[in-house]
């Protein structure tokens, strides 16, 4: 019995492994009837093709030896104090990374070297650091150009050249120096939004940037972002994690030109704007009330900075069809290079200087007009200082300061009247009146400003009868003989008295007390140029 069982299961067996061999056979492809071996062939079958052993080989690099154009930036900078502006600031140290472009020239961020005391700059497989300066730098675009006089450093490295705007969905290499890392790192990503986007440097400007999925990190800012062996474009920003994950962008190359184009002559002229607010035409009943054919053309214009290019050519309710012929879809967007952009985008590629046509729609019938283009100073207020000394006076441990961005960052002041200020400086056309906000952002406590507290954050409006537009006038006024100081400030409530009798006896007193060094600045130096040592380090 357990013999035939075990014959009968050997059957199986056979007949199981048989089946099996069947089934790994390759699928035949059907044809005619296979004709007999002639007699006395042999039918065994043939041996197999030996098996193919894929050998892994490393994928070619598509941008070529970056290694020989990519630069480690190291900066030593001093953060301004605006709460104590007297003070040099506190010191800080920074990573970033740069490219070699053509000239000898390294191309970087501007964040990467502002407010920087001194530069170095290191390249691959080499272990000394050279001292670096900034020969240009442009805070409203983010960009800088960084020279290093040491004329070996050059030797062998290899410019990167610049190709155009990536296409949407095409994978992009990011190349820097992450957290602080000692070599390169590389990261890829795709191409996931062209757009019109703020620039956080200077927090004022806005100009084309290209998303990418690609991580950018500290470290990683400066660096190219590169496809087909060509930049296109810088890494320059991202969010955190707590925001949002795998959102970076880069500076695109249409920017980065414009740049350069605007560096050859020596010096930087900043981007230039039109000066005014505009708004969508998209509602039907809006542009029959104005005259508008239907033909979802021009935007409507609420605001002309008096301070701008525009000022003489457009007006409050103006609708605005074209910019040198291109027109404007009531989307506020032109066609530009085959591309529909953002209107600003037609003037973002100009320069100081050049001259732009208009054609407008006012009072349901066209017009035709010229401008200069120009920058807007108004807007300053608004975005972030670089380079330069805090503006300040300090009478009688009282600290008075023109309002500007790093101000508000400072003190974060919660007074709705200093708020409305700042936020509503141009739109409201407040510089006109007040070129310059002066308020007493702080007092240093002495027996002779004793209970003035309330006062702190109060915007000056006159003293001693004379109105005050301009940090300069404060200056004259505290210089003028007078038994008395009235200081009357913008709003309701009692004017700030201070004696001067009192004032100069307490002067060496409180420079003492607060290590005053220096009792006013009223123009904006600009901070010294980190020196070049000749000498490795």
């Amino acid at each position: 019995m357990k013999r035939g069982g075990i014959l009968l299961c050997i059957l199986l067996l056979t007949s199981a492994v048989a089946w099996a061999q069947e089934q790994d056979q390759p699928p035949t492809s059907p044809g005619p009837p296979r004709k007999p071996p002639p007699p006395g062939t042999s039918t065994a079958p043939t041996a197999p093709p030996p098996a193919v052993i894929a050998v892994p080989v490393a994928p070619v690099r598509p941008n070529g030896p970056v290694q020989k154009s990519l630069v480690r930036i190291t900066t030593t900078a001093v953060e301004p104090d605006y709460k104590a502006p007297w003070n040099a600031g506190a010191i800080g140290r920074g990573i970033g990374a740069g490219f070699v472009i053509d000239g000898s020239r390294i191309m970087t961020n501007a964040h990467v070297v502002s407010n920087s005391r001194y530069i170095t700059v290191e390249r691959d497989g080499d272990p000394n650091k050279y001292p670096a300066t900034v020969q240009f730098v442009a805070h409203d675009c983010d960009l800088a150009i960084v020279k290093v006089a040491e004329p070996n450093f050059f030797k062998n490295m290899l410019p990167l050249k610049f190709g155009g705007i990536p296409e949407l969905e095409s994978v992009v290499s990011a190349y820097g120096y992450p957290l602080g890392g000692e070599r390169m790192s590389v990261t890829t990503g795709i191409v996931s939004r062209i757009d019109f986007q703020l620039y956080t440097h200077s927090s004022v400007d806005s100009h084309l940037t290209i998303q990418i999925s690609a991580q950018i990190n500290p470290g990683n800012s400066g660096g190219p972002v590169m496809q087909n062996a060509k930049v296109v474009g810088v890494a320059f920003q991202g969010y955190s994690g707590d925001v949002a994950q795998g959102v970076a962008y880069m500076i695109p190359t249409p920017v980065i030109q414009r740049f350069l184009k605007d560096i050859s002559d020596g010096r930087y002229d900043k981007y230039v704007d039109l000066g005014l607010t505009y708004s969508k035409l998209l509602n039907p009943a809006q542009r029959h009330f104005l005259g508008l054919k239907d033909d979802d053309r021009g935007v409507l214009i609420p605001t002309v900075v008096a301070a701008g290019p525009c000022a003489k050519a457009l007006q409050s309710g103006d609708v605005l069809l074209a910019i040198d012929d291109h027109a404007i879809a009531s989307d506020a967007t032109v066609e530009l290079e085959g591309e529909r952009v953002d209107m600003p985008e037609v003037v973002e590629r100009k320069f100081k200087g050049d001259k732009v046509k208009l054609d407008i729609w006012r009072d349901k019938a066209p017009v035709t007009a010229s401008i200069e283009l120009d920058t807007v100073p108004p807007y300053l207020i608004q975005g972030h200082s670089y380079d330069v000394r805090p503006r300040y006076i300090v009478y009688g441990g009282l600290l008075f300061q023109p309002l500007n961005l790093e101000l508000i960052e400072a003190y974060q002041p919660s007074d709705l009247r200093l708020r409305h200020f700042f936020d509503f400086f141009v739109l409201e056309q407040i510089y006109l009146e007040h070129p310059e906000v002066i308020v007493l952002t702080n007092i240093l406590p002495d027996p002779i400003n004793t209970y003035l507290a309330p006062y702190r954050g109060g915007i000056v409006d006159e003293i001693n009868g004379k109105k005050i537009r301009t940090l300069e006038d404060v200056s004259k006024a505290f210089a003028e003989t007078s038994d008395r100081l009235v200081i009357n400030m913008i709003g309701d409530g009692p004017p700030l008295v201070l004696d001067p009798k009192q004032v100069e006896a307490a002067r060496d007193r409180i420079k003492r007390r607060y290590n005053v060094l220096q009792e006013q600045n009223l123009s904006e130096q600009r901070l010294a140029k980190p020196a070049t040592d000749p000498n490795k380090t």
